[in-house]
């Protein structure tokens, strides 16, 4: 378990000017929005729906000077509540790109944050993103995902629970891959070995890469119990690194920490690997391409609190990486409604494990951020303004 060291979340900065801009354009946003939000003098705005109470003038500075992050530290502080900040957040992120008139838009390059260069996804740096999001504690995130311990998108049928849903979806993955006796199987993101486990339960060999070393441990316990050890070797390598020459190559939600400067290398590893006559299952969260462009080089809240490094592609990118690697695409299915149920799924559970979170040495503080965290994604994806989907590929 590493130590939780989140980066110290400042007091506003006073900027009158900015905290007044901001009021206006929030004002002038919110009155379109199907939300209620109430102003710390009892002012009502917006035209109904989910409720978010606005508690001190606060809020507005960091809006001013943080924009979208200093929305999610707003939360963070207690400047803003909600009883389902899910459902408050969702018509905000549906219109990501109309809040803010387009003519006020170029603002926006004024209080949006760079990138930091410390968080390339080069090999070291890449460890390093890791190590502060999937190294926290292997405790901390049995407390909110099914006993698969599958951190991805479920894929839910009639009647399913969150676990029955997650066998689903791996077997989508390993589905689209063909997957069966005798493969021979790149895993890129190991997980906690439930992808694992469950191809060498089909009779495959797998050999799975992780770069977390908490993950790592618990993988190879797991795979232990299960009594596949036989057939899954799981290695601390980065992607990069990968070789040999495979029948199956599958990534479930890994290329999300890979970074647009290192798309190209994820692509060509994919191929290069990939033995003739083979097939790559990918699952990837995605985003519109036109705001994927347009954020492309921005630091955003979940970049800054959760996930270091992390860059989310659109479809049209992995179309154009995927060719460009020699790779067609195959097949796809999209489960982004499926994430939102998984999301809120999660965060409940994290909610009522609040105790046992405090347990595991995490604060007040790591909670509201975690919670506003798997709210923030919930809202992305109920709002459509993310999604998730299965590709498979080939060699060209």
């Amino acid at each position: 378990m590493t130590t939780f060291r989140a980066i110290p979340l400042a007091a506003p900065p006073r900027s009158p000017g900015r905290a007044w801009l901001a009021e206006r354009l929030f004002r002038l946003g919110v009155a379109r929005l199907p939300v209620h939000v109430r102003l710390p003098g009892g002012e009502l705005l917006g035209r109904g729906g989910p409720v978010m109470r606005i508690e001190r003038p606060a809020f507005f500075h960091r809006l001013g000077t943080g924009s979208t992050i200093g929305f999610g530290e707003a939360y963070v502080a207690g400047d803003w509540t909600s009883p389902d900040p899910a459902a408050v957040l969702t018509p905000f992120a549906a219109r990501m790109a109309t809040l803010v008139p387009r003519p006020l838009q170029v603002l926006r390059r004024f209080v949006d944050a760079r990138r930091p260069v410390g968080e390339r996804n080069t090999p070291d740096g890449a460890r390093a993103n890791i190590h502060r999001h999937y190294d926290l504690s292997n405790d901390l995130f049995g407390t909110f995902l099914d006993e698969s311990m599958s951190y991805s998108s479920a894929w839910f049928g009639p009647g399913d629970d969150l676990h029955t849903a997650q066998l689903r979806k791996i077997d989508g993955v390993l589905d689209l891959a063909r997957v069966g006796p005798g493969s021979r199987v790149l895993e890129i993101g190991t997980g906690w070995g439930a992808l694992a486990i469950r191809a060498a339960r089909r009779g495959a060999t797998v050999t799975t890469l992780t770069i977390s070393s908490e993950q790592r441990d618990l993988a190879r316990s797991r795979i232990a119990e299960a009594g596949v050890a036989d057939r899954v070797e799981v290695l601390l390598r980065d992607y990069r690194e990968a070789a040999g020459s495979y029948d199956a190559v599958v990534s479930v939600e890994m290329i999300e920490a890979v970074g647009e400067e290192y798309w190209p290398a994820y692509f060509a590893t994919l191929r290069r690997v990939l033995a003739p006559g083979g097939r790559i299952s990918l699952q990837a969260i995605t985003m519109p391409h036109d705001r994927m462009v347009a954020t492309r080089h921005t630091q955003t809240w979940i970049t800054t609190y959760v996930f270091p490094g992390g860059q989310l592609l659109s479809v049209p990118a992995v179309e154009e990486h995927a060719r460009a690697a020699g790779l067609a695409i195959t097949a796809r299915r999209s489960l982004g409604e499926h994430y939102a149920s998984t999301l809120r799924q999660w965060r409940d559970r994290f909610t009522a494990a609040a105790d046992r979170v405090s347990e595991l040495g995490f604060d007040e503080r790591f909670r509201r951020i975690w919670e506003f965290y798997l709210a923030y994604c919930e809202a992305g994806f109920r709002s459509r303004y993310l999604d998730v989907w299965q590709f498979g590929l080939a060699r060209h």
